[in-house]
Order: C-alpha cells, then structure tokens, then sequence
C-alpha cells in the first residue's frame, strides 16, 4: 500500500471486472476458502484463557480485518499492474511490488513475507486440524488414539503428527491436485456454514433460554441471512453453472469427502448423538 503512493496508477484499475459474470462468480467461489481459517479460533477456544464473549468479537473483528486486508491487497496489485500485465504473470502480487518500487528487490522481500505467511496459517491450520480429530476421536467417530493427550504439555500429540504429515506429504501432488482441493473443499466449508447457521436457527427456537456469553444478534436475522447466502453460494458449485466445479476430479473429491462424513456419522451411537 505504500509502494500504491509511489508508483500505482488509478488507470490500471481498467477494466473494473473482466470475464463478466462467470469471471465475478470464479473469485466469489473462492473466497469461502480465504476464510477458513478462522474456524481455528473456536477450535483451540478450549486453550485460550479468554472469555468467551471475548472469543466470539475476536472471531468477528478478525474477519472483517481480513475482509480488509484483502481488499487492500487487491487494490495494491491492480494499481501497480495493468489488467494484461497481471494475466501475464505468474506471481501478480510480487510483480506489482517490484512496478510499485522500480526494483526486483521489494518483490523478492514480499516473497520472503508470503513464504512466513505461509508458514503462519500453516501452523494456525495444524492447531485446528488437529483440534477436530481430537474431538472426533473423542467422541466415538475417529480411532481413539487420536484422543490421546500428550502426558506434558496435554496437547493432542497423535492427531498433531498425522496433520503434520499430511501437510508434508500434500504439496507433492502439484499445483493442478491443490487447485481441486481448494476448489471442492470451497463446496464443503459452504456446506459447513450452512449446517452451523442452520443450528443457530434450531438452537434459537428451541432452547431460548441457553447461557450464550456471546450472542449474535436479538433475533435470527443474522442466521437466517447466512442460510440464504451459503444456499446461494452452493447452487455455484452445481454442474451447468458459470463457476461449477470440474468433472469428475472435483466432484469425486466432494464425494469421497460425504462418503467418509456418512461412515463417522454411522460410529457414532444413539447416545452420543443425543448428547447423554
């Protein structure tokens, strides 16, 4: 942003969209995906010695600055590159930075800082990731020794060493196999916003009176928007429109992902699932 008021130019912001609606739809697909991360947060809350109200602002506070940050970032890289320049590149956001400066120097710096990045969501990613094996295992739907506690430091020690090698292990199937997962996982996580909003509505109508040390609204306006929105988001991902994911790579992911959902579905038992 501050190379923006060195050297960008507001006459590379033409044009303003391109590709019409299916190139609009192809970003919005993807932005699910930018916000995944943040499950992170409730997923480690039972470590954070915060108050809970505090963790559900934190929550909120965190995406709208993430929301801005990537507003900004797109901002940057438009004024720096024209429309042409950034489909001819191969790394935009560092080619707009060394355009900005004059230099191949600031781009190589922001690669260094894209690689910490990297790094950074890589370890918020193993913490969550982590965190739901365990309460997967725990509860009846994964083996139990993903449950195990470390006998130190009571972290989940199996589950962090299988998502670790996971991680390891994924980078090597190449750029196409990670654009199909992002692709087909963005599908799944609207999924997971939908079944969440539409808990909230249940939870709401049904057990009005439940402790919430953070609420999200008086009424159910706020889930019901979020119903609508993460329908409306899903019906992009379906086959025959603008956006729809690729047959059969894409698909197959989708159903492989179900398939498994319906086998930790059916280990877990009556009482469990009723929650006695």
């Amino acid at each position: 942003m501050v190379g923006v008021g060195v050297g960008g130019s507001t006459a590379n912001f033409t044009p303003l969209f391109s590709g019409g609606v299916t190139g609009v739809l192809t970003v919005l697909l993807m932005t699910p995906f930018l916000f995944v991360g943040f499950d992170v947060i409730p997923q480690s809350a039972e470590e954070i010695k915060v108050p809970y109200r505090q963790i559900g602002m934190l929550l909120v506070v965190s995406v709208l600055m993430a929301a801005g940050w990537y507003i900004l970032i797109i901002l940057g890289v438009s004024s720096g590159l024209s429309a042409s320049a950034v489909s001819d590149s191969e790394l935009p956001t560092a080619d707009a930075m060394a355009a900005l400066f004059g230099s191949g120097v600031f781009a190589q710096i922001l690669v260094l800082g894209g690689v910490a990045g990297i790094l950074t969501s890589w370890n918020g990613f193993m913490i969550g990731g982590s965190r739901i094996l365990f309460a997967m295992a725990s509860s009846g739907m994964l083996p139990a020794p993903l449950a195990r506690l470390h006998p130190r430091y009571r972290t989940p020690s199996n589950a962090i060493l299988l998502v670790g090698g996971l991680s390891l292990v994924a980078p090597l199937f190449g750029r196409e196999a990670l654009v199909w997962l992002v692709d087909a996982g963005g599908l799944n996580i609207v999924v997971a916003y939908l079944l969440t909003a539409l808990s909230y509505l249940v939870l709401r109508r049904r057990e009005p009176e439940l402790e919430r040390p953070f609420r999200a609204g008086r009424g159910p306006v706020i889930g019901v928007v979020a119903v609508v929105l993460s329908l409306g988001f899903a019906v992009q991902y379906l086959p025959g429109m603008p956006a729809g994911l690729v047959w059969p790579y894409e698909w197959v992911i989708v159903l492989a992902w179900w398939v498994v959902g319906v086998v930790f579905l059916l280990r877990l038992s009556p009482t469990r699932v009723s929650g006695r």
